[in-house]
């Protein structure tokens, strides 16, 4: 073989290898996806599987994370608020399951600060032990997990008299109502809900149909079982906010994200005032009276 076909097998082996070792995970670093904010545990993303373990993305847990996010844009400037009052607040999470939430907000917000707790409430045994055993190995230590109802948490000694912030993100059943009774007693700054499950007053909506269409053409919004689901639930959602509002609360109403990812979307954002709305309950009392729905009064008229 002549000297300068030797050299041109050479040069071909030496690039295999060279382009061999270039792809070789023992060598490589893999970046991880732009997606994830710079600082943001890395072990926190995979144990919550949002990265895989090889630290990629897939189409799913890429939405999940865009979620997650968009709702910590809402609830960051809250935490300053609070943070500007008094070092040590408490942020109690209804609902929590596997604390997606609770976990960002701390490695977000709280793992750069001395004070500040956020509390996971959850009646799900499994879910606390998980939650807490990842809490304790990623040393997040100003985080705590309580195994009670949401109602039973109103009168827990665990809790502090004073919380600053509620967050309840598809808490199910009556769980949201509870959270916010829970918020009141507690005189939380900030509230954050997610609704979810308002199928009680939907149930109330057609056991009185029948009574309700000989009283008022309104019931025509709820003859149609699809439409007294639908109306239902816009239905709960406007007596909770005229609930917080009579309690003093100043609202924000708006979408958490595009109707393309999830159809429970509303995001409520209440800050205490002080400023009772003047007429909120009336009109609570005269929506509840209007549709045939007394036997809920003590649930939106707290």
């Amino acid at each position: 073989m002549s000297p300068a076909r030797k050299r041109s097998r050479r040069a071909v082996a030496d690039f295999g290898r060279r382009g061999n070792e270039a792809a070789s995970p023992a060598t490589a670093s893999p970046a991880l996806p732009a997606d994830v904010r710079p600082g943001q545990s890395v072990e926190l993303l995979k144990q919550l599987h949002i990265l895989t373990r090889d630290g990629k993305l897939n189409q799913d847990s890429r939405r999940k994370l865009k979620q997650v996010y968009h709702l910590y844009n809402f609830i960051e400037p809250l935490l300053e608020n609070v943070l500007a009052d008094h070092a040590e607040f408490s942020l109690v999470d209804h609902g929590a399951g596997k604390s997606y939430l609770g976990f960002i907000l701390y490695d977000l917000f709280l793992k750069a600060r001395a004070s500040g707790e956020v509390v996971g409430i959850e009646t799900r045994d499994e879910l606390v032990a998980k939650s807490a055993e990842l809490a304790q190995r990623l040393a997040f230590e100003r985080m705590r997990f309580l195994n009670l109802s949401v109602e039973q948490s109103i009168s827990s000694p665990e809790l502090p008299a004073r919380v600053d912030i509620v967050t309840a993100l598809h808490a199910c059943d009556t769980a949201t109502d509870d959270a916010i009774r829970f918020a009141l007693e507690k005189q939380a700054r900030h509230i954050v809900l997610v609704p979810c499950c308002q199928a009680e007053v939907a149930a109330a909506l057609r056991q009185h149909k029948s009574e309700s269409l000989s009283r008022t053409p309104l019931a025509e919004l709820w003859r149609h079982p699809i439409h007294t689901r639908e109306f239902g639930s816009q239905l709960t959602n406007v007596l909770r906010c005229l609930l917080l509002e009579a309690h003093g609360y100043q609202l924000t109403v708006t979408e958490l994200i595009g109707w393309e990812h999830s159809m429970k979307n509303e995001l409520i954002i209440a800050r205490h005032t002080g400023q009772r709305r003047g007429n909120a309950r009336a009109r609570a009392e005269r929506i509840l009276e209007e549709l045939n729905l007394e036997s809920m009064r003590t649930r939106f008229l707290y």
